[in-house]
């Protein structure tokens, strides 16, 4: 049922009442009706109720035999969890629903919000890049992230592994929003609960999926068009061909967003995705300043800057230590403060290092690990020639 474009302006208003929010809740958790059908439907009917009344007969009209809109007591449960989490449900049209959001093809019907909804009043741009993020990746995203806070951006990312997780850590003191897959009570993956419940706190958690709702593949290429959608640009730092970020950049694409990537080098595949878009026609981002430019090109930058936004006025707490940037990074160390095994340890240094020499210096930061745990482990991949050793203390993976 879910198949026609409406990307004419929303032709109907949004729910004033109890009774009609919950039946918006009920028409867009049906089965089989997405974004597209539930504004369709709208379209065709004076009301939401005479909607769903409808339902039935569409369906047995499109083969569908037995159907059943959403139960009512589903969508009360579904609201009940939603506060009993913290979050806030917010419709198509309501002031508080994002603008950028509203304006693309299909926009959800309906939000849940957890945090603190003031970071949409700042202009977003999304980061994305690799789960298996390179040294010089998380590097290059932390710049990017503090950056863009600073010039008065808001960083919006999906709360994957690390490109995701480095450019939400980077971007906390300032303002980020993370798009859930899931429900925006489930933090996927487990090991960013720390970093969620900060975000929580200090930016924004957002999902269009059920509250509860634990994320399947299915659901990232939908929050991917979120991530576009709430944003001015979308910049891919890392990425292999074929992989989520290149379905974000191709969003954004469809929803005339401008698409940045950062150059990497041709024998990694990590860099394979945004040399791509490069070639394509992408503007090339060496830092922060291309990517301020291109915002910039025939608009006024944002005019706040501020440097602690998540304590103006709201009495936040300093989110604990193993949220912030530097454990955004170790996305695969332990975090009981015992070495690895040597196994894990092989797997993390690999994941750090690609073709573009790193120094051995930078990688034991970056694992947060002493020199005595990490050579052994060094030696191992060097004689097995999985990392070469360069002049200069510097280490590449081969």
């Amino acid at each position: 049922m879910d198949g026609n474009t409406l990307s004419s302006p929303t032709p109907f208003t949004p729910p004033t009442t109890e009774e009609d929010r919950l039946a918006w809740l009920r028409l867009i958790r049906s089965r089989r009706v997405g974004p597209s059908t539930f504004l369709r439907l709208m379209s065709e009917h004076d009301s939401v109720h005479d909607a769903l009344d409808a339902l039935p007969a569409i369906a047995r009209a499109a083969g569908v035999a037995d159907y059943a809109p959403c139960p009512a007591d589903m969508a009360r449960r579904e609201i009940e969890a939603g506060l009993k989490a913290g979050a806030r449900l917010v419709m198509l049209g309501m002031p508080d629903y994002p603008l950028p959001l509203a304006a693309i093809p299909d926009p959800p019907p309906v939000l849940w919000l957890r945090g603190r909804a003031q970071v949409m009043a700042r202009p977003g741009v999304a980061l994305v890049g690799a789960r298996n993020a390179s040294s010089l990746g998380a590097r290059m995203t932390r710049r990017l992230a503090e950056g863009l806070g600073y010039h008065g951006y808001c960083v919006v990312s999906g709360l994957a592994r690390g490109i995701d997780t480095v450019a939400h850590g980077g971007a906390l003191k300032t303002g980020t929003i993370a798009v859930m897959a899931g429900g925006v009570d489930v933090i996927y993956p487990a090991e960013n609960a720390v970093l969620g419940a900060a975000i929580a706190d200090q930016g924004l958690l957002v999902s269009e999926q059920p509250v509860g709702l634990q994320p399947q593949a299915r659901h990232f290429p939908r929050r991917n068009r979120l991530i576009a959608g709430l944003s001015r640009a979308v910049i891919v730092v890392e990425a292999a061909e074929g992989s989520g970020s290149l379905i974000t950049a191709r969003d954004a694409l469809d929803q005339g967003r401008e698409v940045m990537a950062v150059p990497g080098h041709p024998m990694d595949a990590r860099a394979a995705g945004c040399n791509a878009l490069l070639r394509e026609g992408a503007r090339l981002v060496r830092g922060v300043e291309d990517i301020i430019d291109a915002l910039n090109e025939g608009s006024e930058p944002p005019v706040a800057r501020p440097e602690r936004m998540a304590t103006e006025g709201s009495g936040a707490k300093a989110p604990p230590a193993k949220a912030g940037p530097g454990a955004a990074v170790r996305s695969g160390a332990p975090g009981t403060g015992s070495p690895p095994d040597m196994l894990t340890l092989h797997r993390m240094i690999l994941d750090r290092l690609g073709a573009a020499p790193v120094a051995e210096d930078q990688l034991l930061r970056d694992l947060d690990l002493p020199h005595p745990v990490v050579a052994p482990a060094l030696l191992f991949l060097e004689l097995d020639g999985r990392v070469q050793r360069q002049p200069g203390g510097m280490l590449a993976r081969i």
